[in-house]
């Protein structure tokens, strides 16, 4: 499991909003009711199992990132034996990133929600080791800060350069539901990887891929999935609950953010669910949209903007 949450205390009572006495008028050229709110602030989303104001929601996740961000790899192994980075490599083997011969151009991936580079030096490798493509460039795009500078760490390491327009791999802070830096119709391969299950506006970041895929390009998104056996959805349920929380606690000091982490996942759409999102969005789904993993605990969606 690419598990993507943090350490903070969070505060996971539930929140109830108080109902308002009486009608709440809205005024439609201040966007806002009587009582000083906006629509935005007004409307609900689920954070976990917790219902908060959507225009909380982004700082509320960015705050789980910003502790996980040291824990991060650590934690993803220790949660899922290690089975996240099979799954990894069998999404980017699968969509084979690179230019495929010498008369073809060189790609440009964006790598959404791509917090430490896990999936973008993956693609990297792929296309120089087997399409033998040095030119592709990953933009790893990320709402968080501290995700980042861990990827921009490891980059280094690795020995890839990050600045300048011809660097390999570059990262860039942004809002995945908008990509205000990213313009229309630039890219050719859009990624994204355990990541879109916390956005606020799910149907608005793919309604946003769109727009910044060139015609042809891909969508691709791996994700946590609803399992498609009941006895071993059973098993699984309980170990989510009772041992991955305790992980949290024992390998990070913090057991909140990883209840949420599975509260995230429940609260996320079924396959067919969420293959209808991305045709809504404009997408033509590659077959039924999507391929199981492991049984359903996670699965690969595409889409191909025509």
């Amino acid at each position: 499991m690419s598990i993507r949450c943090a350490g903070r205390r969070l505060g996971f009572a539930h929140i109830r909003a108080s109902a308002p006495i009486g009608p709440r008028l809205f005024s439609s050229s201040s966007g806002r009711f009587q009582d000083g709110k906006s629509a935005a602030e007004d409307r609900t989303t689920h954070f976990g199992f917790q219902n908060v104001a959507e225009s909380l929601k982004e700082s509320k996740v960015r705050d789980v990132f910003n502790s996980v961000a040291k824990n991060y790899d650590t934690m993803n192994d220790a949660m899922s034996f290690g089975i996240h980075r099979l799954w990894k490599d069998q999404f980017v083997q699968q969509l084979n990133p690179g230019k495929k011969s010498i008369f073809s151009e060189p790609m440009t991936i964006l790598d959404l929600a791509g917090g430490t580079g896990d999936i973008a030096f993956r693609m990297l490798d792929h296309a120089r080791t087997v399409n033998g493509d040095p030119e592709t460039r990953v933009k790893v795009v990320d709402i968080n800060e501290e995700m980042l500078r861990e990827g921009m760490k490891r980059a280094h390491g690795l020995g890839y350069r990050t600045e300048g327009e011809d660097a390999p791999i570059s990262f860039l802070v942004q809002n995945g539901e908008t990509l205000e830096a990213i313009p229309d119709n630039s890219i050719d391969l859009l990624t994204i990887a355990f990541g879109i299950r916390n956005f606020t506006d799910k149907e608005k970041a793919l309604s946003t891929a769109y727009r910044v895929l060139k015609k042809g390009g891909v969508f691709a998104c791996l994700e946590f999935s609803k399992v498609n056996n009941f006895v071993l959805d059973q098993i699984y349920r309980r170990y989510s609950f009772s041992v991955i929380p305790m992980m949290g606690q024992l390998i990070a000091g913090d057991r909140d953010s990883y209840q949420y982490l599975v509260e995230s996942i429940v609260k996320f759409p079924s396959q067919k669910d969420f293959a209808r999102m991305i045709q809504d969005a404009g997408f033509q789904l590659a077959g039924k949209g999507w391929q199981d993993l492991t049984f359903g605990v996670a699965a690969i969606h595409t889409g191909v903007k025509l």
